[in-house]
This record gives structure tokens, sequence and C-alpha cells, in this order.
């Protein structure tokens, strides 16, 4: 009788802590009832994100995403500029629901929110003219002290050759638009980021920008998109990924933007 007692009390005390807990409105009631979604981008990252100061709006893969996941959760989607050197401040600060726009999954972002499910893999490599392009096949080729590498300030880029490189030199340059034309100017030598992006440039510029081994990139990392700590609103994302990759839909966007 004692035991079943406690079983009872048990059984209790679990029934009032999960009807506690769906009372608790969630970040995606709060996002349905507001009727529209917060999407923090960055708008300098094609073919992920780009922004045109004419007319103030933002365009590319991860646009058509977002409008996607908005029409699915069945409200409006509200752009919020960011920049990669503030994302994860203007993250905490909560002035976006979700990030996107070539977001690569970190364990520092990780931290401070929740990834979705990956959409991409892929990891960094060089891009350089196309007439240097054998000369940078190797982290210990990049690695000499006459190599001018570029990089844009606050992200992964940054990060992996500050990391990796202790004899090239490195220059930051501010504007990650107008960066691969300090390669293809003579400027710099070589950039290393993400291969995607990569495979981009070189498509802008051919025969003069070249993307170096793309299949073989020097590290690991996924893409995905980055969500305030939100359990249903993560749930409710990887639903809607898992059902647009099964039937086609994000193929059909990826084939837009990268093919």
């Amino acid at each position: 009788m004692f035991r079943l007692g406690m079983w009872l009390v048990a059984s209790f005390v679990l029934l009032v802590s999960a009807a506690s807990a769906q009372q608790v409105p969630s970040r995606l009631d709060d996002i349905i009832k507001r009727g529209s979604l917060r999407v923090g981008m960055t708008g300098d990252y094609a073919p992920f994100t780009s922004f045109d100061k004419a007319t103030r709006t933002f365009k590319g893969f991860d646009v058509d995403m977002a409008e996607a996941l908005g029409k699915a959760l069945g409200v409006k989607v509200d752009y919020v500029e960011t920049a990669w050197p503030t994302m994860m401040a203007d993250f905490e600060a909560d002035k976006f629901d979700i990030t996107m726009g070539g977001v690569s999954i970190t364990l520092d972002r990780q931290r401070k929110g929740l990834f979705t499910v990956p959409i991409m893999r892929e990891g960094k490599t060089p891009i350089a003219r196309c007439a240097d392009k054998g000369k940078y096949e190797t982290i210990a080729d990049i690695d000499k002290a006459e190599t001018r590498i570029v990089v844009n300030p606050g992200g992964t880029n940054e990060r992996f050759a500050r990391a990796n490189i202790k004899a090239a030199n490195i220059r930051v340059h501010p504007d990650n638009v107008t960066i691969f034309e300090e390669i293809a100017q003579g400027r710099a030598d070589l950039m290393m980021t993400d291969s995607s992006e990569t495979l981009y440039q070189q498509k802008l510029h051919p025969g003069v920008l070249c993307a170096v081994r793309p299949d073989k990139p020097f590290d690991f990392a996924e893409k995905a998109y980055w969500l305030q700590r939100d359990f249903a609103l993560k749930a409710f994302v990887d639903q809607w990924l898992h059902i647009s990759i099964e039937n086609g839909a994000f193929q059909k966007v990826y084939s837009a933007w990268f093919n």
C-alpha cells in the first residue's frame, strides 16, 4: 500500500509538472501570436544572402528559405540587419528569433542557442587568382611570409586563418561584399572561406578567380539555422526542413542559387 501511495504521488507530480510545462508559452507560440518571424541576416554573403541598399531588401538562397518558413508558420518575415562581428551580441539581445544566411555551426554559438539539423556540409578552402591556383594546395603552401591573406572580420573565416596561419600576412578587409576584388585586383593573394562561397565567386569571376580544392576542404563544417533556445521552435523548423528536403522544395531553391 505504501509503494502504491508513493507511486500515485509521483504520478500526480509528473502530471502537474507536464500540465504546467504545457501552459508555459513557447517562442513558437509567441511568433504565431505576433504574426511575424524575426530573421537576423548579414546581407553580405552571396549566394546565401545579399542586401540591396537602394531597395532596402534582401535576396538569396536563405531569403527564399526564410520566406518559405514564414509561409509554413503562417506569419510574415521581418528581416533584421546584423553583421558577423556583432551577430553574437545581437542574438543575445534577442533582436531576432532565428539567424539565417550561411551561418556555420560552432560550439560558441551552440552555447547561446540551438541549431537546426544541418542543411549543408563543407569546410574552409582557398580562393585565389586562377594563375596562382596551384600554389596554394595546402596550409604549408599558404603559410609563407610572402603570402598575402585577406579575411573578413569577426566570423569563422578570420578565426580559421588566425588559428592556422603563423608566417603569412593576414589583412582584415571590412567589406565582405568587395573582399574578392582585393584578390582579383592583385592586392591580396587569397582568402580562405567556405567551399560553397569559393565556388560561387568562381562562377562570378570566370577565368579570374578559382576555387582551390573545394571538394577537399581543410576542415569540417556544417551550415544550419541558429535559433533562440526554444525546443518547440526547433522541432517545427526541423520538421519543416525534413519535409522540404523530402518533397523537393529545398532542392528547387538550392538549384536556383548554386547551380
